[in-house]
């Protein structure tokens, strides 16, 4: 017979608990706010990669509603996500100092969830993967995103469908165009884009969060997994997902795309 459901052991309450074991000795008061953040982070990618890849199944219908049902989920997490850096600001430079050489050479560089996001969102910097240690399971789902189309890649196909030109780079500005010009025709995509550049612009909002508080905690100094540190995250501030829905807002309200 099945043992009883509980709250507890319906959501593992028990097994949760014991995954914060802080390294430093004697143990630092902060480090446990440091592992706990981190991990609250993986759970919420966990579930961001989960509402993408929905999103990218109902793309594929045409479902656009169910998509932006999607995009309205995942524009609150990541609200949510950006948030968390103002509790881990709650702890100061000092206090991090005090544990942060028990870190080494860990580092949320070596995220396997977030170049999970990046990959499925069109971001395939493969050359990241040579400072993270994957095992099988961990290698064959990236493996898996990069062989697959990316999210931009089945809103192209989308556009497609619909008749637009997204090839080349020039085409998809003047088919963005097109769409907000005539908003009310394509009231669906118009939407579509705009959930679309809600989430990128979010993205951006947080990593440039978390530059900042990177660069607050530690200045300057070498990142903890060998990267540059807040130099490196500066740098990933140009990625964006859906470079040509930032470009066609030059061109909004003005003639055709030259």
């Amino acid at each position: 017979m099945r043992e009883q459901l509980s709250y507890g052991s319906y959501l593992r309450v028990d097994e949760l608990l014991s995954l914060q074991r802080p390294l430093s000795r004697p143990e630092h008061h902060d480090e446990m706010l440091f592992i706990i953040i981190h991990q609250v982070y993986e759970l919420w990618f966990k579930q961001l990669l989960h509402e993408l890849d929905a999103a990218i199944e109902a793309l594929g219908r045409d479902d656009l509603l169910r998509v932006s049902k999607y995009f309205r989920r995942i524009d609150t997490i990541q609200r949510l996500v950006e948030s968390q850096v103002d509790v881990l600001e709650t702890m100061t430079p000092h206090e991090f100092n005090q544990f942060r050489d028990h870190l080494n050479p860990a580092s949320g560089f070596q995220s396997v969830q977030f170049r999970e996001m990046e990959f499925l969102c069109g971001v395939r910097r493969t050359d990241t993967l040579a400072y993270i240690q994957l095992n099988d399971e961990q290698r064959a789902r990236l493996m898996a995103r990069l062989d697959a189309p990316s999210l931009y890649d089945c809103v192209k196909a989308l556009l497609v469908r619909r008749g637009y030109a997204v090839e080349p780079s020039a085409a998809m500005v003047e088919s963005l165009r097109s769409i907000y010009a005539n908003a009310d025709a394509n009231y669906d995509l118009y939407l579509l884009m705009e959930d679309l550049i809600e989430f990128d612009e979010r993205f951006l909002l947080w990593r440039g969060r978390h530059v900042r508080m990177v660069e607050r905690m530690i200045g300057q100094r070498t990142g903890t997994g060998g990267s540059s540190g807040a130099q490196y995250l500066q740098g990933t501030l140009t990625h964006r997902f859906f470079p040509e829905l930032w470009d066609v807002r030059t061109f909004l309200g003005k003639g055709p795309y030259a």
